[in-house]
């Protein structure tokens, strides 16, 4: 096979794709999701089956994910059809990556209509619209923006725009230059309010939370939980990581960058634990997740704290830098699809993609106004692209992409790509892809649908 070349450009460095794909994976659900499920479950017990997930399921198919980009160099859906005609005789194999191009796309919908809340808060935290507020006053002010469906709007299109701007200077001058001043500042301005919530909020018993090793709280859930946020966490399944992939130079370790991902994310998710729990703990809050702590919760503790006005405005300035990094990655497997399929210009098809994904969206922003009492399935609008996109789509996408790794590319093809220093370190990537891997993905599919119970109730009584 003659070596392939991408029409996009390349990283211009291994630490240019570490931040990109750290951005890609580093999103709202590690700062409002990670650090809670993590305290709830047996802090550090939690952190550490959790990381055992990750390096069984997580980094096989992140690896995975990066070799296929990188022998197809082109976008998922075309990759997929050339190296499944190459190992398999078929392209069909390209329909693994329209579910990944079409679940990032659907994501990155309703993603963004929650990441212009983020935005939103930026101003109104800055205008001291939380100075000493209620816990009323604050739940007010997030059902008012959920309820005024052209202020959502604005707040969507605007993050939609700076999500296809960046996209649309392509490689280098787009997600490289975007990621390499957005995620040292992102990290810095974690750190700096890491130190600041532990000098105004209670530091002890957010240590105690977090870290603590108790494995009387970690549950069979527990196990379950971690395994679910190993696969989710990554952004693996959604066509990203291939994408990504296909911009990486030859001779960059897989295997090296994988794991230095893995690391930085699970680092940033903890560190924005110790952010939010000192304060939650500090100021008597509610220890939750999700959207009430973020958007109700916490802006309590920042009106009532001693330069709150300033480090809330920091926070949810972190927050929309975390979710716009992600955003870029999940909108760029689609654009790139559009370039090569049809031939246009990078701008052009930023701009297409960019406004079909900002409509679809609009159903998300009428979910909690117009449309709210219009439920259908699993609820609203906003409620079922979620559960298809990431309860089905991201876990078949995910585990589609580990068998054809691990089952139907050969061991020279995946050697060869990999090009691991360790002989015993591929063939441990190779079992995690055939078996490990595909059997936790398993799990995740059928336990996000709600499956499990259903075998489980069915095999051993209610």
């Amino acid at each position: 096979m003659a070596s392939r070349t991408s029409r996009h450009g390349f990283w211009s460095s291994r630490w240019a794709f570490i931040l990109a794909v750290t951005g890609s994976a580093v999103g709202l659900g590690n700062i409002w999701k990670f650090p809670y499920i993590a305290g709830e479950n047996g802090g550090g017990a939690f952190v550490l089956v959790y990381l055992l997930c990750v390096f069984a399921i997580g980094l096989p198919i992140m690896m995975s994910e990066i070799l296929l980009g990188r022998r197809g160099r082109r976008n998922p859906i075309t990759t997929m059809a050339l190296i499944g005609e190459e190992e398999a005789g078929t392209p069909a194999w390209q329909y693994a990556g329209m579910i990944g191009v079409l679940a990032g796309a659907l994501i990155l919908s309703f993603y963004s209509v929650i990441a212009g809340w983020s935005l939103a808060y930026v101003f109104k935290m800055a205008s001291g619209a939380f100075n000493n507020v209620s816990a009323s006053g604050a739940g007010d002010i997030f059902n008012d923006l959920k309820a005024d469906w052209e202020v959502l709007v604005a707040w969507h299109t605007a993050f939609m725009a700076l999500t296809v701007g960046v996209v649309a200077r392509g490689v280098e001058r787009g997600l490289e230059a975007a990621v390499r001043i957005l995620m040292p500042v992102l990290v810095l301005l974690l750190i700096g309010l890491a130190f600041y919530s532990a000098d105004v909020g209670n530091f002890g018993a957010a240590a105690k939370f977090l870290f603590n090793f108790d494995f009387s709280r970690l549950t069979l859930e527990g196990v379950l939980i971690a395994l679910g946020h190993a696969f989710f966490t990554l952004s693996i399944g959604m066509g990203a990581i291939m994408a990504y992939g296909a911009y990486l130079p030859a001779q960059t370790s897989i295997a090296k960058t994988s794991v230095a991902v893995v690391i930085a994310d699970t680092f940033i998710a903890l560190l924005a634990g110790m952010v939010i729990f000192p304060l939650v703990f500090g100021f008597d809050l509610d220890p939750g997740s999700g959207p009430g702590l973020i958007f109700q919760t916490l802006p309590i503790a920042f009106g009532q704290m001693p330069g709150g006005l300033i480090f809330g405005t920091l926070f949810f300035l972190l927050l929309t830098f975390a979710a716009w990094t992600s955003s870029i990655s999940l909108m760029e497997p689609a654009v790139a699809w559009v370039i090569e399929k049809y031939d246009q210009t990078r701008s052009a098809a930023a701009f297409w993609i960019g406004l079909v994904i900002w409509y679809v969206g609009l159903g998300a922003v009428f979910s909690f106004n117009l449309w709210k009492d219009k439920t259908a399935w699993k609820g609203t609008v906003f409620d079922n692209l979620d559960h298809v996109a990431s309860n089905l789509m991201l876990p078949i996408g995910g585990l589609v992409i580990t068998l054809f790794a691990g089952w139907v590319m050969s061991p020279n093809a995946t050697s060869l790509e990999l090009n691991m220093a360790s002989r015993t370190g591929y063939r441990v990537w190779r079992f995690a892809a055939r078996y490990v891997a595909p059997i936790g993905v398993l799990f995740i599919l059928l336990k996000s649908n709600g499956w499990l119970e259903v075998i489980e109730k069915a095999l051993f009584g209610a």
